[in-house]
């Protein structure tokens, strides 16, 4: 019957639409068991399969970190800059790896393990016990289940045990700890002299040619970048603000869960005078800073005023603010200083106390007692709070409505007046500048430079609002002819032959001086003025002359049989010559303070070494089939 009435009313709608459904049916049915296998499947490690929805929910934690991490600056183009998909699977075949390899060496976490584990996490802690309460609130903010927080920690145990198995025998030797010591706290100090182009500049002459040899060598430089137009929609929170209606259980809810931010400890307001003496002072300028002290205090006592005697005779940086401190709490000063203050009453003078920096005399001008803000006091600012954030989300809402409904080809300026928006456009900009009328918008530059003209970019949360791009306009690079830019040609040319000039004349001389020359009839000669840097470490910038590594390495290489490198060093000073004047070699002292430092992290340097090392075998090693390219 459905047959014959198909065949008698072929060209009809009603056919047509039956049809339709049919095609629609067969494609999700059948489509289904073509593909959705193959979906459910991303790839296996040594048979072992990670499904489509375990990649999902670690792309989804990722790049979730990663949003939280970059902030306003965010947009979804990042996700392809950062390769965020590929880096999703690449954890978890390393964890499939990882947890294949603790399996062969019998390593295993228990329940009671991640029990005990998840009951000594900070977070979930209230003054020092776990707390179930927390522990739910918690997981439910971050949208986890327990038993997705519970399997991580099981991964994270999982690591631990397998780090300790590979490092059970790991160590290093004192000589290591005492050369890479050295290595990083030796000193070198060198003289220099620095050929600087300006001495040239007036000597130099370029023609017609030469201007056009060096623009044609170098025509990318003086290539005019693409510059583009952007159509811009902006949804702000405040046009939702008056939709949001907060709760009373909503306020109550937040002010228990954010209880740490509303109490506050016990904090003294000081003034302060210190009389320097440091841990290496002599016991004669201690006594001195001490008698000083002493003497002051008396003065103080009496009634002056102590923030004229402190700009009068400290030797601190507050010396000219009256050695005002400002409010503080415990853990931010130093012990000894900190335990005399809180041990004063308001009004109080201590006795001189010693620190680190010399001796101090305090005065509390006010104390805060602890106390914990009450609901009542912090409403107004939760229910800001939360109206804001509610805002937020349904900007975010409104944006992501607007994305979903646009055609693909419509310009968005006739789509934001369709939906009773006004599409705002920028003037040109290149792709190393911000949207002009758009603060903070930098980074978000390349990856609008990443589309196409009429191309719309995702959904863009900057400062506070979210936006929808469109290049309006494009255009595209070129490179200008010489007569465009024919004053800055001419000016690079000189600049250039200038340089060449300071070269050559510092090479002479580095030549002269590997000949026998002496240093000061050589630096006499050029009419130069000699230089000398000081000692420096391998760690450390080069004093007068800055960031220059090449410079460095060569300088740590010289010695008194070899004081001359084979080669001068252009760098932002000139192009330099330098001689070797001196090394200084290690403290033993400091040496031993530091040696348990220095040997920790050689440890963990080696430590991270041998598990890269180890993961990576495990990878060669591994039959890694990938069944569906998540990462296209």
């Amino acid at each position: 019957m459905v047959l014959s009435l198909m065949r008698k009313h072929a060209k009809s709608w009603l056919i047509k639409f039956l049809i339709a459904i049919i095609a629609v049916v067969f494609i999700f049915y059948f489509g289904y068991s073509f593909t959705a296998d193959k979906a459910l499947k991303v790839a296996y490690v040594n048979g072992d399969l990670i499904t489509g929805p375990e990649y999902q929910k670690a792309y989804r934690e990722m790049l979730s970190a990663v949003r939280e991490r970059y902030k306003g600056m965010w947009n979804d183009n990042m996700a392809k800059m950062l390769n965020l998909k590929k880096r999703a699977l690449d954890n978890l075949i390393n964890e499939r790896l990882m947890t294949q390899a603790a399996r062969q060496l019998g390593l295993d976490v228990t329940e009671e393990e991640i029990q005990k584990a998840i009951m000594r996490y900070p977070a979930f802690q209230v003054n020092g016990r776990f707390d179930m309460r927390r522990y739910q609130s918690l997981l439910s903010y971050n949208h986890m289940k327990p038993e997705d927080f519970e399997q991580t920690m099981r991964q994270e145990l999982l690591n631990n045990k397998l780090q300790q198995f590979l490092f059970a025998f790991v160590d290093v030797t004192d000589q290591e700890v005492l050369e890479n010591y050295v290595f990083k706290n030796e000193k070198v100090n060198i003289g220099y002299v620095s050929f600087g182009p300006d001495q040239f500049a007036a000597s130099v002459q370029v023609d017609e040619a030469a201007m056009e040899a060096y623009y044609q060598k170098h025509q990318e430089d003086y290539r005019i970048p693409r510059k583009i137009k952007a159509a811009y929609i902006e949804i702000g929170p405040d046009t939702f603000a008056q939709e949001v209606d907060i709760t009373e259980k909503e306020v109550v809810s937040f002010y228990e869960y954010n209880m740490d931010q509303y109490q506050h400890p016990k904090e003294v307001k000081a003034r302060h005078i210190l009389f320097k003496a440091g841990p290496e002072a002599s016991d004669e300028v201690v006594q001195k800073a001490e008698d000083a002290a002493q003497k002051v205090l008396k003065t103080a006592r009496q009634g002056k005023d102590f923030a004229k005697l402190a700009r009068q005779y400290s030797e601190g940086p507050t010396a000219a603010d009256g050695g005002d401190l400002g409010y503080f709490q415990a853990g931010q000063m130093d012990p000894a200083f900190e335990k005399a203050a809180f041990a004063l009453k308001p009004g109080e003078i201590s006795d001189p106390v010693r620190t680190r920096f010399g001796y101090h005399l305090i005065k509390v001008e006010d104390v805060r007692e602890p106390r914990t803000e009450s609901l009542a006091e912090v409403r107004e600012q939760i229910e800001e709070n939360l109206t804001h954030h509610a805002a937020m989300e349904m900007a975010h809402e409104k944006g992501l409505l607007l994305m979903d409904q646009m055609p693909y080809d419509i310009g968005l300026a006739v789509y934001a007046e369709q939906h009773g928006l006004k599409a705002q456009h920028s003037p040109y900009f290149s792709k190393n500048e911000p949207v002009p009328g758009i603060e903070g918008s930098e980074k978000l530059s390349p990856s609008l430079f990443a589309l196409e003209k009429n191309e719309t970019s995702e959904l863009v949360e900057l400062n506070g609002k979210f936006y929808i791009f469109q290049v309006a306009e494009s255009k595209e690079s070129y490179i200008p002819p010489l007569k465009e830019v024919k004053g800055m040609v001419k000016a690079d040319t000189e600049a250039r032959e200038a340089e060449k000039a300071a070269a050559s004349a510092a090479s002479q001389l580095l030549q002269d001086l590997k000949s026998g020359k002496s240093w000061e009839k050589g630096v006499k000669a050029s009419n130069l003025t000699p230089e000398e840097t000081g000692f420096f470490s391998r760690e450390e910038s080069i004093p007068k002359v800055g960031y220059a590594p090449e410079l460095k390495e060569a300088a740590f290489a010289l010695g008194p049989d070899n004081p001359y490198p084979d080669r001068v060093f252009e760098t932002d000073q000139g192009v330099l010559v330098i001689r070797w004047l001196g090394r200084k070699g290690i403290d033993k002292e400091k040496f031993e303070e530091k040696k348990a430092e220095y040997r920790s992290s050689l440890i963990q340097t080696k430590h991270r070494r041998i598990f890269e090392n180890w993961l990576d075998t495990l990878k060669k090693n591994a039959e890694i089939e990938i069944v569906n390219d998540v990462t296209a």
